[in-house]
């Protein structure tokens, strides 16, 4: 059985970088551990940077009636939680968000921020859990034919300069390359031998959906108690308990009714009865991330390349954000476009994200502590964030759309998300990148180049009446936004010459 790429994991890290190889014609098959999905209570929402990356392959729509049906959820709950009915059109406060469970009030958020400009539509989805994430790259991936073989569990493979032959039990495939998205204990990582330096745990937590009895005496949102943390919402049956007595003595033991009733209780302080559990996990606050995410022609992403607590929900985020930018540059490779040293990007663009995470979770376990110290900190962090500018900033880190990575040039837009423009004809820039192609933008300003394989759209846009164009690469990062350097851009994210496919991209007037 040959691939031209293998993936361990599918996830949701695994499952998207899956479908962006295949978009751009690369075979690829997926090996998952599990015999079916992992319906697990896991993440609750997504940043702008996912959501974008949905929207510019098409798959909006399925966002936002993902968030319909958790904005039924949240109805439910508020009506449980308060004894009444919700309002129809209830939702979640916009941009709400956490740091370290202070909450940040939508009241304090300064929504013209420049950063929150240029979202489109993409800017108003986030209430969408990582189960039904992974439900809507399932579907796509089917759509798309990648072969996603489940209940096959990686056990070895052997690397070399041209491939990788790739174990599970007696079946075995060969793939020009291999990509580890097998989570935070990730086998290929440690058969690779990827260093993997961090900090160890001090916390046990736990997250769950349950049945219980008595959930009316406890707080809505985030709660801070003498003993830890705790949060109620907002679905359903839904809490989390933070506790500073250190990890768990076994994390992968079955996690009962009387542990979380316990734990809640505990932390809490108040006599709930817990019912019955529907869906539960045990997390730490180990926080670990590969030096490097390449070794030769094997790969990592998603928690396997970095762990860290889950605070804020930056995990699924993150990976998601892992398979973006290395799924066209891997495609780019395998189709013979460009050389191998186009993926040493991947990791000098991606590692610095992956620190700042682990930075910011990191911080928030600090404040999260029940000591004196850490407690009068807590008090302190707590009024700045009932300030307009310290609110808005914790949102635009939280919401992910400070992201930029360090290309060359001068303007502001050079290596952030592209603005979502509406065009002349009133399409949009993310309806042009639904194929997973680059595009050069001409809105008149573009000047001549010699010949490359990018794909231009000749338009003008109301928008930015003086910006002169765009190249924007596949992930939907901008690489020149005008004066000096596109032939250079061109020629280092796409090629060009008389090389494999370094024929001019079709251009088009709309």
């Amino acid at each position: 059985m040959t691939h031209d790429v293998i993936i361990a994991g599918a996830g949701p890290a695994g499952l998207m970088l899956a479908c962006e190889l295949r978009l751009r014609g690369v075979s690829v098959a997926v090996l998952e551990r599990l015999a079916e999905p992992d319906l697990t209570i896991k993440a609750g929402s997504i940043n702008v940077p996912t959501a974008e990356a949905f929207h510019r392959r098409g798959l909006l729509p399925r966002l936002v009636a993902a968030q319909e049906e958790s904005f039924g959820h949240f109805r439910s709950f508020l009506a449980k939680a308060g004894g009444k009915k919700a309002p129809q059109d209830a939702t979640p406060p916009k941009f709400a968000g956490h740091f370290g469970g202070l909450w940040l009030s939508a009241e304090n958020f300064d929504d013209s921020d420049a950063d929150f400009q240029g979202r489109g539509p993409a800017g108003e989805v986030g209430f969408v859990s990582q189960q039904q994430i992974e439900a809507i790259l399932g579907d796509w991936a089917a759509e798309l034919g990648v072969e996603v073989l489940r209940g096959v569990e990686l056990t070895g493979f052997e690397a070399g300069d041209t491939g990788v032959t790739v174990h599970a039990g007696d079946r075995t495939w060969q793939a020009g390359w291999l990509v580890g998205c097998d989570g935070g204990r990730s086998q290929v990582r440690k058969l690779a031998g990827f260093e993997f330096p961090g900090t160890a745990p001090e916390i046990t937590g736990h997250q769950a959906i349950v049945e219980m009895e008595g959930h009316e005496r406890l707080g809505r949102g985030w709660q801070t108690t003498p003993t830890g943390i705790y949060a109620h919402g907002p679905v359903p049956g839904r809490i989390l308990t933070v506790e500073f007595d250190g990890p768990p003595a076994d994390r992968d033991a079955e996690i009962t009714r009387d542990e979380l009733e316990k734990s809640l209780r505990a932390v809490s302080g108040v006599d709930v009865t817990i019912t019955g559990v529907l869906s539960a996990t045990r997390f730490t606050d180990n926080a670990r991330q590969a030096s490097t995410y390449r070794l030769g022609r094997v790969l990592l992403a998603g928690d396997a390349a970095h762990v860290h607590s889950p605070f804020g929900g930056q995990g699924l985020n993150l990976g998601i954000g892992d398979a973006v930018n290395l799924g066209w540059k891997l495609a780019e490779v395998v189709l013979g476009r460009a050389e191998e040293d186009l993926l040493d990007s991947y990791t000098a663009e991606r590692h610095p994200v992956g620190a700042w995470v682990l930075e910011w979770t990191r911080a928030q376990i600090a404040l999260m502590r029940p000591d004196s110290h850490a407690r009068a900190l807590r008090h302190i962090v707590g009024e700045l964030i009932g300030t307009t500018a310290v609110t808005t900033y914790f949102a635009k880190k939280i919401s992910g759309v400070w992201h930029r990575y360090d290309l060359p040039g001068d303007h502001p837009l050079i290596g952030r998300s592209a603005p979502d423009l509406v065009l002349a004809d009133g399409t949009t820039l993310a309806g042009h990148l639904h194929d997973g192609r680059g595009l050069l933008l001409d809105l008149g300003g573009v000047p001549d180049v010699s010949e490359h394989r990018v794909r231009t759209v000749r338009t003008r846009c109301q928008d930015e009446p003086e910006l002169p164009g765009l190249l924007v690469r596949p992930d939907g990062v901008v690489a020149w936004a005008g004066g000096d350097g596109l032939d250079e851009a061109i020629g280092r994210w796409f090629g060009g010459g008389s090389g494999p496919g370094g024929r001019r991209g079709g251009r088009a007037t709309v």
